[in-house]
């Protein structure tokens, strides 16, 4: 197949190993580590994968660099070292990635979120689109946390689906990465809360930019993590996905509250 894999790693000696197993139909796997402290980057060249090392500052400067890279093929799919290529998903890769005289750029895809040994098919949001499929060079990521790309080509969809194991390495590294997580967005949307909500996106046939307003006018909302765990166990019928549905919702607003407390804090000393 002709694809360039990048995945994005820190400290993954867990995850890379089955991550790698998944792309080993690509001859052009590099790995872009942020300093690691324990064997990824030895996993990485003992799978043949190409290493780059950059320290981390944000989200978008590191994609953005990795994708600057010389890849051997014209496509390019960026990965998380917690996400896996499933064979069906593999065939439709090389169906798009093979076609001639394609006008599309970027292409967004789905994931599907697993918790407690099932696909959270309800409490997770699900779908949400994102783009990480990309033509070498046609490319920008913005957005330091919960990034958005951005082309001036055409966007494609794909059918298929990444796997995601956000919780491979515990409860307990999930807060400690949420913590950092929340530090950045509480911080990126004071910033953003000065900006007008534009309305007519919510209109938008574009997923990216539908999320993005329904997202700014979330954030003015009072009581937001008791509506966002009402949105996804409720309206998003979370609790069809049983009691990994109820504990992934309790989660994720506990996420949407750690943000909240860091805005009162940081719009307290301003």
């Amino acid at each position: 197949m002709k694809l360039s894999i990048l995945i994005l790693t820190y400290n993954e000696s867990i995850n890379l190993p089955s991550c790698l197993e998944s792309v080993a139909f690509s001859d052009d796997v590099v790995v872009l580590d942020s300093e690691s402290k324990d064997e990824t980057v030895e996993i990485a060249r003992a799978a043949g994968a190409t290493v780059l090392t950059r320290p981390f500052d944000n989200y978008a400067a590191q994609r953005n660099f990795g994708l600057a890279h010389a890849f051997k093929h014209d496509w390019i799919l960026m990965l998380d070292a917690d996400e896996r290529i499933p064979d069906d998903f593999a065939d439709e890769l090389r169906e798009v990635t093979d076609l001639k005289d394609n006008p599309v750029t970027l292409y967004r895809m789905r994931r599907k979120d697993m918790f407690m040994g099932q696909w959270l098919k309800r409490s997770s949001g699900y779908p949400t689109w994102f783009g990480r499929l990309f033509r070498k060079g046609k490319v920008r990521v913005e957005r330091e946390i919960n990034e958005e790309y951005y082309t001036d080509g055409e966007i494609g969809l794909l059918q298929g689906h990444l796997l995601h194991y956000p919780f491979n390495k515990g409860i307990s590294y999930w807060f400690e990465r949420h913590n950092r997580y929340s530090s950045m967005e509480a911080l990126k949307l004071c910033e953003e809360r000065a900006e007008s909500i534009c309305w007519k996106d919510f209109l938008s046939k574009d997923p990216m930019l539908k999320r993005k307003a329904f997202k700014a006018f979330a954030y003015r909302l009072p009581f937001r993590p008791l509506l966002a765990f009402c949105f996804l166990y409720i309206l998003k019928l979370g609790f069809l996905d049983g009691k990994a549905g109820f504990q992934f919702s309790l989660l994720r607003s506990t996420y949407e509250y750690m943000i909240s407390l860091k805005m009162k804090e940081l719009n307290s000393k301003s």
